[in-house]
């Protein structure tokens, strides 16, 4: 059996980090990617769907976003299991609510874990929702997969640790669960784990909404194999039933972030242009302030979106004057043990801030009008 597990698609997000034009874009973008999924659903043969949260983005939710999921869905042809997530928790106005859905898509809508029998694939999925924005209690505690040699699947949405306010799944209740697979939703990055035999994954966001979530984005293909004997185990012995999961990249455009010498920065911009936003870090060597706003110009045509931060520090042979007797030797001693004590937020300031005294300073050490 194969299945996709894709969460935190957060339609609709307000994207407000952009220009109003490129929001709505990359809104539009992000409307399509049910349309995408459906598209690999059918092209990898895919048996079953689970999205584990966060579908939506807020309880405020374009009309034609959900006539948008709820097409793509039914276009998919397969079960199709939805568990909210803290984000578009359930409740009676909610768009999992106040909506019609495909007859193959089922909705989880109770907090505790409610299974879902699948004769066809030989499988039972156990999945919960949100009904609130936030869930400090266990979702796994006390549950356990009855033996009795069919899959059983967790779709859930929360996070793996001991504590938290968005449905914290202990590391214990994992390994206790006995579930062959648990699909997890509300961490933005790819990742999976194994506690005991059951193996457990974030498929992350399939596209990145900012600068914290970088690099490439998409979801996870889940293939289940025939139980095979291990060797070293006895004919009696358990079998062992390999799980396979493979992070298949969907998105549209990357966020990157790209240290760059400022000196160079000119020469690393791209040949053609590129479909991603990035975040350039100007680092090196710098009598007077970059101007930022020049570089970005210097760099718009290039990508969707750019932006820059200055890293750069004063040139050596500036910090060497710190020795002189003279009042520029006194500010840059100042600035000097000030950088070293400061914390890497105040960095920047600081640094500017000695641009700027050096620039008063230049024009002699009589500071007097």
């Amino acid at each position: 059996m194969k299945l996709l597990h894709a969460a935190d698609f957060h339609l609709d997000s307000p994207l407000s980090g952009l220009s109003p034009e490129k929001s709505a874009q990359r809104r539009r973008e992000l409307r399509e990617i049910p349309a995408r999924l459906a598209q690999l659903v059918r092209e990898e043969g895919v048996d079953l769907v689970l999205l584990p949260g966060d579908l939506f983005d807020g309880g405020r939710v374009y009309p034609e976003t959900v006539r948008a999921l709820a097409q793509a869905l039914e276009e998919m042809a397969v079960p199709v299991l939805i568990a909210p997530g803290n984000h578009d928790y359930f409740h009676a106005k909610s768009p999992y609510a106040a909506s019609s859905w495909p007859d193959n898509v089922h909705i989880f809508t109770q907090p505790d874990l409610r299974g879902v029998e699948l004769p066809t694939l030989d499988c039972v999925v156990h999945g919960c929702a949100f009904t609130a924005p936030h869930r400090e209690d266990d979702p796994l505690l006390g549950f356990t997969a009855p033996d009795d040699g069919r899959l059983h699947l967790l779709c859930v949405h929360g996070e793996v640790g001991a504590s938290g306010s968005y449905a914290p799944i202990d590391p214990k209740s994992l390994e206790k669960s006995g579930a062959d697979y648990v699909a997890l939703g509300h961490i933005h990055a790819a990742g999976d784990g194994k506690a005991g035999k059951t193996l457990w994954a974030y498929s992350g966001c399939p596209e990145g909404r900012g600068f914290d979530e970088l690099g490439p984005k998409g979801v996870l293909i889940v293939s289940f194999h025939e139980p095979v004997r291990l060797a070293a185990a006895s004919p009696d012995g358990p079998a062992a039933a390999p799980v396979a999961a493979e992070f298949v990249p969907i998105c549209r455009r990357q966020y990157r972030v790209e240290s760059v010498e400022v000196s160079a920065f000119t020469d690393s911009l791209p040949q053609g242009e590129s479909p991603d936003l990035v975040r350039f870090l100007l680092t090196g060597e710098s009598r007077c302030v970059p101007d930022l706003a020049a570089l970005a110009a210097q760099a718009a045509p290039y990508f969707f979106h750019v932006e820059l931060r200055d890293h750069t520090t004063l040139p050596r042979d500036l910090w060497a004057r710190a020795g002189e007797d003279s009042l520029t030797g006194l500010f840059l001693r100042e600035m000097r043990s000030r950088l070293d004590s400061g914390s890497e937020n105040e960095r920047e300031k600081l640094l500017l801030a000695a641009r700027f005294g050096l620039a008063a300073l230049e024009g002699g050490e009589d500071i007097r009008p």
